[in-house]
């Protein structure tokens, strides 16, 4: 009797088994077209000088990489990443958790402020970038045309044709573009919020920085989190709205590691080498979406107590 029971066992095992693949099948087949196949084409094409044309790819090793190493304008653009990184992070989610607690503390016209704020990220960022062109334009935007009718003409410049502002110009416009998104998420988050702790931090005497510190933002960190993960990996890879804006310019002022790639493969004819510069902008996102991931887990198994 032990025997035919056993069977059983095993033949259910192996149905579950031929069910289980045949449901991950669809998936590992999307991940290998979609990502492990272009990314092996990537590895390989970075080990070649091609330039595009049809025929053959020399191969040269690591060649692109070390170039890369030695190239003042990788470490330029890097440089104008890591201030994009940093400001085009923290502002969006300094500014949208602030308006986000603003509404959820009982602002009136809720919905149509969400409908506000979320309306940038549905316009495409070509057309944001169009449009922020146009604000800046020297002669014709109303950003210079608002400054002279206050008084303030000395202020006037071309925004985007001045080196040490076009870069700050851009990234402007594209946390506009951002910070709405931020709100809508994190309001979204806060009505998970335990009102009760915010109303008894509000009688030991907490003030509204430190409620929102000691209280409202611990209840929040897993959102919190998976906002910083988009908006700073986003920033690593920025390209579209540069390159609409200034197209790295004036002069590389602007540029970042997605137009320099670009640059490269497109206008240089430099496969090779843009494939190279490409893998780099991957290469610097994954550390930082493995980092707030762990952090993410951790916190999570904090609060499960395990």
């Amino acid at each position: 009797m032990a025997r035919p029971a056993t069977g059983g066992v095993a033949a259910t095992r192996r149905a579950q088994a031929r069910l289980g693949l045949a449901l991950v099948a669809p998936a590992v087949v999307l991940v290998v077209t979609f990502f492990l196949f272009p990314l092996g084409s990537a590895v390989y094409y970075s080990l070649t000088s091609w330039d595009g044309a049809p025929g053959s790819a020399p191969f040269i090793g690591l060649a692109n990489y070390a170039e890369m190493l030695g190239d003042g304008e990788v470490w330029h653009a890097l440089l104008n990443n890591a201030i994009w990184v940093v400001i085009g992070t923290a502002a969006p989610l300094v500014i949208g958790l602030v308006l986000a607690v603003i509404l959820w503390s009982g602002a009136r016209g809720v919905v149509l402020y969400r409908l506000l704020f979320f309306f940038p990220r549905v316009i495409p960022g070509v057309a944001i970038g169009i449009v922020w062109a146009w604000i800046y334009d020297p002669i014709d935007g109303w950003l210079n045309r608002m400054l002279d009718a206050v008084g303030l003409e000395s202020l006037t410049r071309g925004w985007l044709g001045d080196a040490r502002l076009a870069l700050y110009a851009v990234l402007f416009a594209a946390i506009w573009a951002t910070f709405g998104f931020v709100v809508v998420i994190f309001l979204a988050a806060l009505q998970n919020v335990d009102i009760e702790l915010v109303d008894a931090a509000r009688l030991d005497g907490a003030n509204a920085v430190q409620r929102l510190w000691h209280v409202i933002l611990p209840q929040i960190t897993p959102v919190f989190l998976m906002v910083t993960t988009l908006t700073l990996v986003g920033g690593i890879s920025v390209f579209d709205i540069v390159f609409i804006m200034t197209g790295g310019g004036p002069g590389n002022a602007s540029e970042v590691l997605g137009i320099y790639s670009f640059q490269s493969a497109f206008q240089l004819n430099r496969i090779g080498y843009g494939t190279t510069l490409a893998l780099l902008i991957t290469v610097l996102s994954v550390p930082f979406v493995v980092m707030i991931n762990r952090l993410q887990r951790r916190l999570a198994l904090q609060e499960t107590g395990v």
